[in-house]
């Protein structure tokens, strides 16, 4: 399968994709000094993911300063909106019920994360 039609992106990906969602577009060292305050990550580590990241279409590089600055391509929203989609397809055969379900039967679901899962189910039913 080529690079770029396989968009979905790996753990490392995801976590590059977090900083820009979170800080907006930024340079490779600022996304790698953002990383390092969670795990060890070396620069270059980074630089490579963002170069098979743009390939893959997942993020945008702007070259027209000397320090190439990188910005996700897909909103936040948009794109957990497709991994959410993609797991429901690959794990429950396309049921987003199943997979909902699924996440709400876990032990170890907080009472806070119930107590806002029971509020936007009354949201959307319009209560």
């Amino acid at each position: 399968m080529a690079r770029g039609s396989n968009r979905r992106p790996t753990d490392g990906e995801l976590a590059i994709l977090q900083v820009l969602w979170a800080m907006g577009p930024a340079t490779v060292s600022t996304i790698q000094e953002k990383l390092e305050e969670s795990r060890p990550t070396g620069y270059t580590t980074v630089l490579k993911l963002l170069q098979i990241m743009l390939e893959k279409g997942l993020v945008t590089r702007d070259e027209t300063e000397r320090r190439h600055v990188y910005a996700a391509k897909e909103k936040e929203r948009v794109m957990k909106r497709s991994l959410v989609a993609d797991l429901a397809q690959r794990a429950f055969g396309g049921s987003t019920a199943k997979l909902v379900m699924q996440a709400l039967s876990e032990e170890d679901l907080s009472d806070r994360d119930r107590a806002e899962i029971e509020t936007l189910l009354k949201k959307m039913r319009g209560e």
